[in-house]
């Protein structure tokens, strides 16, 4: 659907007796989503208003719960698709998940894997708690310590831990802190201080190796390491009035704490205006329907009691789109060959220039829909099954032509074999070849015949010649030697007529040739295109993690820690000889296909 209306939301993963299972409605909501995404996930303790946010995002006063009890209401991740307010033709995807640290759950790994998913999952991602940023608040938020665990990035396992972050920091989205009821002033020092600068200074960390030191640390270099863009907003109390508090669905806007009321504006203006599209590496976008896979193959990983991979999460997610864009790429072209072929053609010419043009569309197509096509294993499949849907047009295309020109030799020579029998009289050959001959004149007038007509009046010459022989048997105005000389002439032509045949065949196979090797320079120029896209895009990825490596190495050494500052000059080195070595390789060459 171009533009999803979800009236409200649906449970995506479902969390029952901590075992995640996925909601398929909700699956088949997004398989109809084509659109991009923009997803915004919340996690956070329960009962700290995460889903009134969520609400204001969706320009709804209610549709996630809210509860007005110390029971969390949302149990495991619910979904709310609503066109975005700001970018046309994109899906804001909400993300509502159930409340963590929940005193009724069995299993506090369940609520690991609801982080851990949300991080998965979103573009942008809120961490909503109460009160303050303190030492209590980072200790509540140990899940993000746990993700190099629950998480990998390539197959192989993690070496180094959050050490080895720069994989992580390509799929991980954009943090934001959402600090509710926030009672203190934003000062440092007593100096005023932006929100975002009070989120950096509870984000750093105190020097020194024991345990506890290391314990304090962790949360807090985490953060700074897997998310490299982060964000901060206070909300002061919604209302200070209890009874109030527990109807803040229902209530009028009037209602609410003036100060509150900008806070909630600014946070969702910031989302609608800098959330960014759910991207995948080397540029993918991700569209509702390959969001649906992403959450199916995540929550299956789960339930296995493996470690979801992200890479291959993408490989899956890219096997099932380029079996998609195949699809749509060769149903583009039957689409496009049926439009603009009137068969019969007048020529073989003519239909491989229309399938010439639209195999080229169709390789757009593939192009444009397809990812991480290993060995160009998918568009040599669409070759092929091109070239086949080709063969299709031309048998038909000469069965078109077969039966036309069958039919219009049929009319012209109706009244000639009807009244063959008159030719058996003195100087009936000289009438039999004038007929004979003003149908071949009338026949070759006939406009659009196709690629059939002279092997369909070959036939027609070849069912003559006994005919033809036999009249000048019974003609007597002929002399002996002149039936002999118009039998050698009558195999003449008949010979003429079967090279000039040959002479077409060969013509059309040369064409085909020639068609075959177009189609093989456009499928490589097309090819070598998306390479280069692919490897511009993936430099440009490098330089981004590259950028934000060297200006946390630059926080490490201003705030003393110069050990950790060297410990990630290894990993900017790689960064950097990876970005050198992708520059000074030429435009890729394509794998014959």
């Amino acid at each position: 659907m171009a533009r999803p209306q979800m009236m409200a939301p649906i449970c995506l993963v479902e969390n029952h007796k901590d075992q995640l299972s996925v909601n398929q409605t909700a699956i088949e909501i997004l398989d109809n989503i084509s659109q991009p995404v923009v997803v915004v996930a919340i996690v956070g303790l329960y009962r700290t208003g995460k889903s009134y946010l969520m609400n204001r995002l969706a320009g709804q006063n209610h549709g996630f719960p809210l509860g007005s009890t110390v029971q969390s209401k949302t149990k495991g991740i619910w979904m709310w698709c609503v066109p975005h307010p700001t970018k046309p033709k994109h899906t804001l995807v909400l993300l509502d998940s159930e409340g963590l640290g929940d005193v009724e759950k069995g299993d506090s790994k369940n609520d690991s894997w609801i982080f851990a998913l949300a991080v998965l999952l979103s573009s942008t991602f809120v961490y909503n708690s109460m009160g303050t940023i303190n030492h209590q608040a980072l200790e509540q938020l140990h899940y993000v310590t746990e993700l190099t665990e629950l998480i990998r990035a390539k197959s192989s396992p993690n070496p180094d831990g959050i050490k080895n972050s720069t994989e992580f920091v390509s799929f991980f989205p954009d943090f934001i802190w959402a600090v509710r009821d926030f009672m203190l002033e934003l000062q440092i020092d007593g100096e005023t201080v932006t929100e975002d600068k009070y989120l950096e200074n509870a984000l750093k960390l105190i020097p020194g190796d024991d345990p506890r030191t290391q314990e304090f640390n962790l949360p807090r270099e985490c953060i700074r390491r897997f998310f490299p863009n982060r964000k901060c907003f206070v909300f002061d109390k919604p209302v200070h009035n209890k009874t109030l508090l527990r109807k803040l669905e229902t209530i009028s806007e009037d209602q609410l704490d003036p100060m509150f009321q900008e806070q909630t504006r600014a946070f969702v203006s910031f989302i609608f205006t800098h959330a960014k599209i759910k991207m995948l590496r080397e540029g993918i976008k991700v569209t509702g329907n390959r969001l649906g896979t992403l959450v199916m193959t995540y929550v299956d990983i789960i339930n296995s009691g493996a470690v979801p991979c992200l890479d291959d999460a993408v490989t899956t997610l890219a096997q099932r789109e380029n079996s998609t864009a195949l699809q749509k790429a060769a149903e583009h072209y039957s689409e496009q060959m049926g439009q603009l072929l009137r068969l019969p053609t007048d020529t073989l010419q003519e239909l491989l220039d229309a399938h010439t043009a639209c195999e080229k569309e169709a390789i757009a197509v593939f192009m444009e829909h397809s990812f991480k096509d290993e060995d160009q294993q998918f568009q040599k499949l669409l070759l092929e099954l091109i070239d086949e849907k080709k063969r299709m047009f031309m048998l038909k295309n000469e069965e078109a032509s077969d039966q036309y020109c069958q039919e219009e030799l049929n009319r012209l020579s109706k009244d000639f074999m009807e009244n063959i029998s008159t030719f058996s009289v003195p100087g009936g050959h000289r009438l039999y070849l004038e007929m004979r001959g003003k149908i071949e004149h009338d026949y070759w007038q006939v406009p659009r015949k196709g690629v059939k007509a002279s092997e369909v009046f070959q036939r027609f010459l070849q069912s003559q010649a006994t005919i033809e022989s036999s009249i000048l048997k019974t003609d007597t105005a002929l002399t002996a030697g002149e039936e002999v000389i118009a039998e050698e002439r009558a195999q003449r032509e008949a010979a003429e007529k079967e090279q000039e045949l040959l002479r077409q065949k060969q013509e059309e196979q040369q064409q085909l040739m020639e068609a075959q090797e177009r189609s093989h320079k456009e499928n490589h120029e097309q090819l070598r295109i998306k390479l280069i896209q692919e490897r511009d895009q993936l430099i440009e990825d490098h330089k981004i993690i590259l950028e934000n490596q060297l200006q946390h190495q630059k926080n490490w050494l201003e705030e003393g820690f110069k050990k950790k500052s060297e410990e990630m000059c290894g990993e900017i080195q790689r960064l950097k000889s990876d970005i050198e070595e992708m520059e000074r390789t030429a435009a890729p060459l394509c794998t014959v296909l």
